[in-house]
């Protein structure tokens, strides 16, 4: 009789698994909330507009001041992170955000609709940041690309079931005295007060803090983190490296077109829905999912496949193009044919949604240390200047044509330009992001005082 002869797991390969399990549920459910809520207004737009009689432009300038106030204060919140640990920082993030999302429930004109926004965003300022670079004190580069694909499946399935649960909540209109819109953010904003009280104590901030880790594991794990931390910056940085730095504002451009289409999705994807047919609110919703649906499938896959093969930039450019022909092809067929503009609208999602891992790889790759906080700040931050741009612009171009399609080409326009700058940009080290890392540090150091 023969017995199967099992291979012991490696301390490291034992320290990464309990890691998962124990990292990405939490992180994946808080960004799932903190997608929904900034988002969930682009559910609601129809029916707030109608109660508030918002313009197509006076939505996307509310719907895009949340960036702005994101953007002013993330640096600063990142540098806060650093001071006082993930539990504690990222707690404080989300127990305003919470309270400012369900407040949106009280606005009743368009001024009060832009301050709440405003206020959104610097509650909820270095979230995104802080959790990206969290992940980079538990997982090596070499996985990177996947778990960030894992973190940021999130933002096509928060935005697939946010869809008909915001459809859902928008039919209780006149329940209490309220309007849907108003139920939809009351119920949506909750949750993100409850996992503020949360967070304390459950999160673990550093490998070396964690008791579900043995002393072994523990010393595996920072020992290979440590190691790529030599390799991509062997001369050292600081936190204001990434600032100096011309390859941290490329990756930071590239960011900034790839978020444009992003958003534009997000805000816009159910007017765009609405062009197609009359809808209720939540049959609204159910088309609505079909598309983060279809992107939400290809994001594990795709990111897995740029880790193995180390070619981010490529496949960045390949999700971004096939975005931009997608759009192109919603564009047009938006007048005649709903089935048409619906698939075109899978492969923008898919497009999108599938650029995020990789992009973020290679920029979380790029700094080590207290620069690390400050570069996935600063590409961060840049794009989310698009968060604002894109809504602006598309209501704008919707109140100037009457239709939705102007906005689709110009989203379309500016991810084939990405996709194309990306080529050129990041693709001529398709490798991976080491010897760039490398370069930054020489660069910045030799301009040292």
């Amino acid at each position: 009789m023969s017995s199967a002869t099992v291979t012991p797991e490696s301390p490291l390969a034992s320290a990464l698994r309990k890691a998962r399990w124990r990292i990405l549920p939490l992180v994946c459910i808080l960004y799932f909330i903190a997608y929904l809520d900034r988002n969930n207004v682009g559910f609601a737009r129809e029916e707030m507009s109608e109660s508030l009689n918002l313009s197509a432009s006076a939505f996307g300038l509310a719907a895009g001041l949340f960036f702005i106030g994101y953007t002013i204060f993330e640096i600063p919140s990142n540098a806060g992170m650093h001071r006082f640990g993930a539990r504690r920082w990222i707690a404080r993030i989300l127990i305003p955000w919470g309270l400012l999302a369900m407040g949106t429930a009280f606005v009743v004109d368009d001024v009060s609709f832009s301050i709440v926004r405003l206020l959104l965003g610097i509650a909820e300022a270095g979230f995104f940041p802080a959790v990206v670079f969290y992940l980079t004190l538990w997982f090596p580069v070499r996985q990177r690309a996947a778990i960030l694909g894992v973190f940021v499946l999130a933002q096509p399935i928060a935005n697939m079931l946010g869809a008909p649960i915001s459809g859902l909540l928008l039919q209780m209109h006149g329940i209490a005295g309220l309007h849907g819109w108003q139920w939809m953010f009351l119920v949506e904003g909750f949750p993100a007060v409850i996992f503020g009280l949360i967070v304390p104590f459950v999160m673990t901030d550093h490998p070396a803090a964690a008791r579900w880790l043995t002393d072994v594991e523990k010393a595996a794990l920072e020992r290979t983190i440590a190691e790529d931390a030599v390799r991509i910056a062997s001369t050292g940085a600081s936190f204001s490296v990434a600032l100096r730095s011309p390859l941290a504002w490329g990756y930071a451009l590239l960011n900034f077109g790839m978020v444009l289409g992003i958003y534009g999705l997000a805000f816009w994807l159910p007017s765009i829905v609405s062009e197609l047919g009359d809808f209720a609110p939540l049959q609204r919703g159910l088309v609505v999912a079909v598309p983060y649906a279809a992107g939400a499938s290809f994001v594990l896959w795709w990111s897995g496949r740029a880790d193995r093969t180390g070619k981010r930039a490529l496949h960045v450019a390949v999700s971004l193009g096939t975005a931009a022909l997608g759009l192109v092809v919603a564009g047009f067929s938006l007048a005649f044919s709903p089935i048409l503009a619906i698939a075109a609208l899978c492969v923008v999602s898919i497009g999108v949604y599938t650029a995020i891992g990789p992009m973020l790889s290679m920029s979380a790759s790029l700094f080590v240390g207290p620069a690390a906080a400050a570069g996935i700040a600063l590409v961060g931050s840049v794009g989310n200047i698009a968060g604002f741009v894109s809504p602006v612009v598309v209501g704008w171009l919707i109140d100037a044509t009457g239709s939705t399609q102007a906005g689709v080409l110009f989203l379309a326009s500016a991810l084939g330009a990405t996709a194309i700058a990306t080529v050129v940009f990041a693709g001529r080290r398709p490798e991976g992001n080491t010897e760039l890392a490398f370069r930054i540090s020489q660069s910045t150091s030799s301009h040292s005082v």
